[in-house]
């Protein structure tokens, strides 16, 4: 515990110890650990959440090294989940960390749910599931994010947190906002999304930096934390 207050100290300076150690009572799940949601879990291990609950099916592959927060030359073709249990671990030996090393689709969606969950990252890349997302959050009453699109945007200064409602300039966001509208959902749906232009490559696969999806991740993870200690 000692060792802890030390830790985190110095975020104890600025919103006190008692909101330190209640942030140790969250639990947060990240569905999709890449580039935004590793940065977020990152953020949250460092920022002493006491449950992590890190959703992803995927290895390390070397086109990650540009943006990933977990690649490296050493975790080329590992699981994702595995080498971020052992960063998180390495940050804060006292975090629990719940491993869900699937492929989420509309079969299992609901395994997720089994999970006491305080907040709900989406920063996964499966539309349908996104959608998923929106629904039963609402449903269940979940504080959730969702990250939007940080392909082919090169300025981190026009990403946002705004309801999907507001978004612009976000092909991702447009689909949802109109799912959203179909649904007749009139609760707010709160995404981080950019404003900025995509590039246009000509490729179906997008391009990335090293800086959008973590600055995306950062700004998520600073949301939740804040909302937290606001309570």
């Amino acid at each position: 515990m000692k060792e802890n207050q030390h830790k985190f100290s110095r975020l104890e300076k600025i919103i006190g110890s008692d909101k330190v150690n209640d942030l140790s009572n969250k639990s947060v799940l990240v569905l999709g650990v890449g580039g935004v949601g590793g940065y977020v879990v990152e953020s949250l291990a460092r920022s002493n959440i006491g449950t992590l609950i890190i959703v992803d099916y995927d290895k390390v592959e070397e086109s990650n090294i540009n943006r990933q927060i977990i690649a490296l030359n050493s975790t080329i073709g590992k699981s994702k989940v595995d080498v971020l249990e052992e960063r998180i671990k390495d940050i804060n030996s006292g975090c629990k960390v719940i491993k869900i090393d699937k492929f989420i689709d509309n079969n299992n969606f609901n395994e997720l749910f089994d999970n006491n969950i305080d907040y709900f990252v989406d920063a996964c890349d499966t539309v349908l599931v996104k959608k998923l997302v929106i629904k039963e959050c609402l449903k269940r009453n979940i504080p959730f994010i969702s990250s939007m699109g940080t392909g082919n945007k090169l300025d981190p200064s026009k990403l946002e947190i705004i309801d999907i409602r507001k978004t612009v300039n976000d092909p991702l966001a447009r689909l949802l906002r109109k799912f959203v509208k179909d649904e007749k959902i009139n609760k707010k749906v709160m995404v981080l999304s950019s404003k900025e232009l995509p590039i246009k490559t000509g490729e179906r696969t997008p391009g990335s930096s090293a800086f959008v999806p973590s600055s995306a991740g950062l700004l998520i993870a600073s949301y939740i934390v804040r909302s937290f200690i606001d309570k």
